[in-house]
């Protein structure tokens, strides 16, 4: 249940960000995170990390939320922290998932 609830949470992301007016599809979002779109980068990050009209990617999400969090995105930010401490898509690093932490409860 407890991974339940992430996993269900980043679906949901992964679905209002692709429901947004000018993301309407992955194809959509990608073309916007290839174009620095940090929310369409966190949100296709989700969708990699959740298997949301993708398959399944992990090394993908990390260096999605990586390119959003780069650009200060707060939730990217976290995620990335969480790929860290966990291992997923990353090398499990817990130096790095704490400074993004950190960086995220910055911002709020």
């Amino acid at each position: 249940e407890l991974e339940a609830r992430p996993a269900r949470a980043a679906r949901a992301e992964c679905l209002r960000a692709s429901s947004l007016p000018g993301a309407m599809d992955v194809t959509e979002l990608r073309r916007k995170a290839d174009q620095g779109d940090g929310e369409a980068q966190c949100a296709l990050g989700q969708c990699y990390s959740v298997t949301h009209n993708v398959p399944q990617d992990y090394a993908e999400a990390a260096a999605l939320f990586r390119r959003a969090a780069d650009q200060g995105h707060l939730n990217a930010q976290y995620r990335l922290g969480f790929c860290y401490r966990d291992g997923t898509g990353v090398p499990q690093d817990d130096r790095e998932a704490a400074r993004l932490f950190r960086l995220a409860a910055e911002q709020g």
